[in-house]
């Protein structure tokens, strides 16, 4: 017998059935509500928890087989224990009862020894399945939280790829747009203000280029301090990649004013743009990485390395992708490490 208190409803037509059944159930220390027909009883159901019903068969207005049919239909009740407690005491009533979903089934007069042990059989039966529903309902958010989790590491379609199974993950992309952009200024912001003053400032900040980067469908790929990474193309083809990374980064100096507005600082910040193949893949076994690796890579950095504050630096290869939609200006080759004289474009803005 269980310990706990359940609470009971009584379904029955006739009120010394009723008072019978709930002196039993309060000698078995639990609590009880009545009904007198199958609609009462199906109008406390919905709008109220309980654990067992004790169910006649034959009332009015509505009978205990309508009951049981509700009962089934409606997702809601359908794990609610019911004992069948009926005069009817033939094999085809039983056999129709358990068929719509009755727990057990007992003959009026019923033995009160048999009651109190089906009763508290079937309170003990709704326990444990109660008790694996909030184990599953444990495990699927669980589940969730680390889907979240890692969707907030990785690309959809890699996490997707991951779970399944796949090892390694890497790809060759042919052609792809590589963003890289530094605040310029924050290591002293962060020299002068206490660490949840740095962290919230530059959590603000990068919140804002998340914003931007997906609504120019790029994927960002990492922050280092204060510097920030994104591509287009990658994990998934984009068409026009380079031109979506220019409007981000046009978009993300232009959100920078914002920011300065709302911090009172006075950051600016070098961008760096590059076109062309990359090797993507994930790396690492107990901390995932999602990452680009490349020349194409290197350059980028290296322009946002070598731009001036608030300039948009841009390699040769993505200037002939973007020069019809954008203004640009020519600037004198410079000198790239590993790569020697460059020609290099600034960013200006659109195009009207």
């Amino acid at each position: 017998m269980t310990t706990r208190q359940h609470r009971i409803l009584i379904v029955d037509d006739q009120p010394t059935n009723r008072d019978l059944l709930a002196r039993h159930i309060r000698r078995m220390g639990h609590t009880w509500e009545m009904a007198e027909n199958g609609r009462v009883a199906l109008e406390k159901l919905r709008s109220q928890s309980f654990d067992l019903v004790l169910l006649d068969i034959m009332m009015p207005v509505m009978s205990g087989y309508k009951v049981l049919e509700h009962m089934r239909e409606e997702e809601a009740l359908r794990n609610v224990p019911v004992i069948v407690v009926s005069a009817v005491n033939d094999q085809q009533s039983v056999v129709r009862c358990i068929e719509l979903g009755a727990t057990d089934y007992l003959f009026k007069p019923f033995d009160r020894v048999l009651l109190r042990a089906r009763i508290a059989a079937s309170l003990t039966r709704k326990s444990w399945h109660d008790q694996e529903r909030e184990y599953l309902r444990r495990i699927e958010e669980e589940q969730a939280k680390s889907e979240r989790l890692l969707l907030n590491v990785l690309p959809a379609p890699i996490a997707a790829r991951l779970k399944a199974g796949e090892e390694p993950i890497a790809d060759l992309f042919d052609d792809v747009t590589v963003l890289f952009a530094d605040l310029v200024g924050f290591t002293a912001y962060a020299a002068e203000h206490a660490p949840d003053v740095v962290v919230n400032s530059l959590n603000s900040v990068y919140s804002r280029f998340d914003a931007i980067i997906a609504r120019h469908d790029l994927e960002k790929i990492k922050t280092i301090g204060d510097a920030y990474m994104a591509v287009g193309g990658v994990p998934a083809p984009l068409e026009e990649h380079a031109e979506s990374a220019a409007r981000a980064a046009l978009d993300m100096q232009a959100v920078l004013l914002e920011i300065n507005a709302d911090l009172g600082t006075n950051l600016q910040m070098r961008i760096g743009l590059n076109s062309g193949p990359v090797v993507a893949g994930v790396i690492g076994q107990h901390k995932f990485s999602y990452d680009v690796w490349g020349d194409t890579v290197n350059v980028a950095s290296r322009l946002q390395t070598l731009a001036d504050p608030g300039q948009i630096l841009v390699a040769a290869a993505s200037y002939f992708r973007i020069r019809y939609a954008f203004a640009l200006e020519s600037l004198p080759p410079l000198n790239v490490k590993g790569k020697g004289r460059l020609e290099t474009y600034l960013l200006l803005g659109r195009k009207e």
